[in-house]
This record gives structure tokens, C-alpha cells and sequence, in this order.
């Protein structure tokens, strides 16, 4: 299949990917204090609904990977679209913290089928080997989701409230994230025909290939761990070191930039190098932001960027380093696995990240996520030699 007409199904899964993570990951961020200020729920309970529904995502993804491995992922996809328009729907009518909280597990299904890594695999099914560019496109498009759907949510939270928002969301899923996986993604082909299961990915892993992933699956968690607690305590942590909320928030606005910027830079490079490469480089990034940032030297604004741009990056080496190391017969089968532990590490660090932050402090918690960036980097040079 040519360059030019996989345009219309990156385009659609980019679309799709903008619509999900917008209306699950991103939307606590702008609905939670809303729904706190609402109802009188929680606020810790409010968005810890995130929190059920990656654990829900965490047990769901070998599933998903499988699924997709058998079927490809049309149907898979579909099913994300519907699960999300049920989750949202729930949510938006819950009277009560257990129907809300019931309801984000339901989303957490829609996440383990409809996120990046069950998009990822989508794409691996279709074009197999030559996945890489589609998936490095793809992220680029998935960049845009914050940019999209935070001023979006902001918007329909000020002229319909938070019910009406979630409402509006579930709608989209059902009037155009459905319409277009069913319309544009393709149906995959058949698997290898074989008289063993090496032919069609369902081989056990070799001793070799087993430590790569093993490796590569720690890597998954500690960036994983990093990320959820960035995006949940960066506020916090700027604020501990004098920086107003206001400049806060300012530099916060740089890492959606800087991260569609540093995927631009990976995609001009055309692939030319090994996956393993932008892994590196991307947790050289954000081991060196980070080391700057606990260092309190000045110029936050360059320290996040760099960050940022490593965050970035990083994000298309996840989807193209099992492709890479792994094959593309068993990809799905594979990222289904690898999203389990990844996904539940990024359930579970911000709560352990609270702890850090009020028993032992701001600066604690900056120098742990460089301890946790430095053993990723220590990980991936293990990789390279098991590769």
C-alpha cells in the first residue's frame, strides 16, 4: 500500500485519537473541580476516577491485543468508540460517587480498546513491517489532543455544565469517532497461513526476546510513572519554588508544543535510524530536564522543554521499538502485554507521588523522578545489548 493512501487512515485514527484521550485521560483536568464544586464529592474521588479506569484499561489490554491480533483493529476500535459513549454517558448522569466512579470504569474499558497503544497495533496489523512512519504519524496527530479538547471542555463546561459537556462528548464518539473507524480504517489481513505457530505470532517468546521485553516492558513503567506524575504535580511543584500559578500554567502551556515539535523533528528523519535510538534519546531529554529542574537552576521554561520534547518522542518509540524488536506478526500481541504493566503504573504513581510530595517534600519528589528517568536510561542501555 502506497504512502498517499494510508493518509486517510492515519487522518482518521488521528481524529479518533484526539476524541479519546480528550474525552477520558485529559478530562479531569478541566471537569474535576467543576464535578467537585457540583456534587460536594471529593475532589480526590473525582479524579481518582481516572485512576479505576487505567487499572480497567491495565487488565483489559492483553485482551485488546489479542483481539486485534485475530480480528485487526476495526472492530476493536468500534468498540472503544461505544464503550466511551456508554462511560461518558453514565458519568454525566450519576447521581451519586458510586455511579460516577462505575461509570469511569466503563471507561477504562473504551481506553484499554481505543487509546494509543490499541491504534498502535491497528496500524502494525495493516501494514505490518512498514507500520513505522503510520505510528510516528499517528502520535503527531494524538499531540494535539490536550490542544483540542482542554479549550473544548472549558468551553461546554461555561455554556452546559459538566453533565452537558460529558453528554456532548458522548455524542461525538457516536456521530463521528464511529462513523469514520467504520467508514476509513480497513478491514486487516488474513494472518499467515502456517503449519506452526511461529506463522502466526502465537509462538512463546525465546529466552532472548523474553529479557528484551521484560527490559523494555520496565522501561514502559518508569516512563509511565513519570509522565502521570508530571502531568498531575507539575503545578505543585513549580508552585513550591515560587513560581506564581499563573506562570505556572504558562509553563505548563510549552509541553504540547514542544512535544509536537520534537515528533515533527523524529518524522523529517524519515526513520533512517533504529527505534532504539529515539528511545534513547528521548530519556537522554527528559533525564536532562529533569536533573535541571531539581537542580532549581533558572530557566524553567528550557528545562520543561526539553522535557517535553523527550515526552514526546518517547511516545513514538513505544509504538515503534516492539515493532522493531518483536516483529510485526506478534506487534499486537505484544503491545497488548507490554500496556498492562505500563498503564498500571500510570494509574498508581501520582497517588504515591501525593505521598512523597506531603511527607517528604517538593525537591524529594523532583529527584525521584530523575532517580526513575536515570534507571530507564540504565534499562535501555541493557536493551541495546539484548536486542
Amino acid at each position: 500500500m502506497s504512502e498517499a493512501s494510508r493518509w486517510p487512515v492515519i487522518a482518521a485514527l488521528g481524529v479518533v485519537e484526539i476524541l479519546a484521550w480528550g474525552s477520558s485521560f485529559y478530562l479531569p483536568a478541566v471537569m474535576a473541580a467543576p464535578i467537585a464544586e457540583s456534587t460536594g464529592w471529593p475532589l480526590a474521588w473525582v479524579v481518582g476516577g481516572l485512576a479505576f479506569g487505567l487499572l480497567v484499561a491495565a487488565l483489559a489490554s492483553p485482551h485488546v491485543g489479542a483481539a486485534i491480533h485475530r480480528h485487526g483493529g476495526r472492530p476493536v476500535l468500534a468498540l472503544a468508540a461505544l464503550l466511551l459513549a456508554a462511560g461518558l454517558t453514565v458519568v454525566a448522569v450519576a447521581p451519586n460517587l458510586p455511579i460516577y466512579l462505575a461509570g469511569w470504569l466503563i471507561l477504562g474499558a473504551g481506553m484499554g480498546c481505543g487509546l494509543y497503544d490499541p491504534a498502535f497495533a491497528t496500524l502494525g496489523r495493516l501494514y505490518g513491517a512498514a507500520a513505522r512512519p503510520a505510528i510516528t504519524t499517528l502520535t503527531l496527530w494524538g499531540g494535539f489532543a490536550s490542544t483540542v479538547c482542554w479549550p473544548l471542555s472549558a468551553f461546554l463546561v461555561a455554556h452546559i455544565g459538566w453533565r452537558g459537556a460529558c453528554l456532548t462528548y458522548a455524542g461525538l464518539h457516536l456521530a463521528v469517532t464511529l462513523p469514520l473507524i467504520l467508514a476509513m480504517i480497513p478491514h486487516a489481513p488474513a494472518l499467515p497461513v502456517s503449519d506452526g505457530p511461529q506463522g502466526t505470532g502465537s509462538a512463546p517468546l525465546s529466552t532472548q526476546e523474553r529479557r528484551a521485553f521484560l527490559l523494555f516492558a520496565g522501561v514502559l513503567v518508569l516512563g509511565g510513572a513519570i509522565m502521570s506524575q508530571v502531568s498531575v504535580h507539575l503545578l505543585t511543584l513549580l508552585q513550591a519554588r515560587g513560581v506564581s500559578l499563573a506562570a505556572a500554567v504558562s509553563y505548563g502551556a510549552l509541553i504540547g508544543p514542544a512535544q509536537v515539535s520534537a515528533r515533527v523533528a523524529e518524522i523529517s528523519l524519515k526513520g533512517r535510524h533504529h527505534p532504539l535510538w529515539t528511545l534513547t534519546a528521548a530519556f537522554g531529554l527528559i533525564a536532562l530536564g529533569l536533573w535541571l529542574l531539581a537542580a532549581g537552576l533558572p530557566g524553567v521554561a528550557l528545562w520543561l522543554v526539553l522535557y517535553a520534547g523527550g515526552n514526546g518522542i518517547y511516545s513514538i518509540a513505544r509504538g515503534t521499538v516492539p515493532l522493531a524488536l518483536f516483529g510485526p506478526v506478534r506487534y499486537p500481541l505484544v503491545v497488548g502485554r507490554l500496556a498492562r504493566p505500563a498503564l498500571a503504573a500510570q494509574a498508581l504513581a501520582p497517588p504515591a507521588g501525593a505521598v512523597v510530595l506531603t511527607h517528604v517534600g517538593p525537591g524529594a519528589l523532583w529527584w525521584m523522578l530523575l532517580a526513575l528517568a536515570l534507571t530507564a536510561l540504565g534499562l535501555i542501555g541493557a536493551l541495546w545489548r539484548a536486542r
